[in-house]
């Protein structure tokens, strides 16, 4: 499915953000139309998860404006902005019940909106967890755990997708699944922002990308200007 190119989604305008008195983000801009995947690229440390946190809420203080088809967020509680916003967050440390298997994990998560997926629809399009269903969330690989977390927000009726780092640390084979798995939900409609340090998995899935660099963007590079645009990508990613 192809953006639409006249809905915006979500819109942030000089947003700032702290945890505590530390000040993470200092005026950051960025827009993301209906159906487009985007990626938050950066060093360790320059924001892009920070960015997520406070889109969600989950920081000590944010000030600016994020804006989810038109209605403003930023004096919201968590909560509310979920629901409202009709967001989904895989954190990095992926939040699934380790105790409980994975039929478990796909009856529990709660609903923000009508018309989460099914969890039929959901082993259709994560074969490994049909097989695992009955295995505890603390017995499963890595691979298996991210595929859960993600199928947990699947589950909720989000649309708009929150993904943080969901390739770290994954083998060759579970990242080839995973980009599967978002180009489906591109197809499907989902709305999808990436938080991603492997810019390999991330370059193919995005409509565009945007360099974060001490809490603000420096770059906004659209997939079609990549290739020309590698040489100052790898300056701006590099250690």
């Amino acid at each position: 499915m192809q953006p639409d190119n006249h809905r915006e989604l979500l819109r942030i305008d000089n947003l700032h953000a702290w945890y505590g008195e530390s000040h993470i983000l200092h005026g950051l801009n960025l827009s993301l139309h209906e159906g487009e995947v985007i990626t938050l690229l950066g060093r360790n440390g320059s924001g892009r998860t920070t960015t997520l946190k406070a889109i969600l809420g989950l920081v000590s203080k944010r000030t600016g404006s994020i804006k989810v088809n038109g209605t403003e967020l930023i004096n919201m509680p968590t909560h509310r902005i979920a629901h409202v916003g009709k967001l989904g967050y895989c954190p990095e440390e992926r939040g699934i019940y380790a105790s409980l298997n994975v039929d478990e994990n796909l009856t529990l998560p709660p609903t923000v909106a009508e018309g989460g997926m099914s969890v039929e629809e959901i082993y259709g399009m994560f074969p490994n967890l049909r097989e695992r269903r009955k295995s505890q969330g603390s017995k499963l690989s890595g691979g298996e755990q991210q595929m859960l977390a993600i199928a947990r927000i699947l589950r909720t009726g989000a649309s708009l997708l929150l993904l943080d780092e969901i390739t770290e640390g994954l083998a060759p084979v579970i990242l080839k699944s995973l980009g599967d798995v978002i180009r489906k939900l591109r197809e499907r409609g989902y709305t999808i922002i990436l938080v991603e340090q492997n810019f390999r998995f991330a370059a193919p899935l995005a409509d565009r990308h945007y360099v974060i660099e001490h809490g603000k963007v420096v770059e906004q590079i659209d997939a079609a200007d990549l290739e020309a645009k590698k040489e100052q990508l790898n300056r701006h990613l590099s250690v």
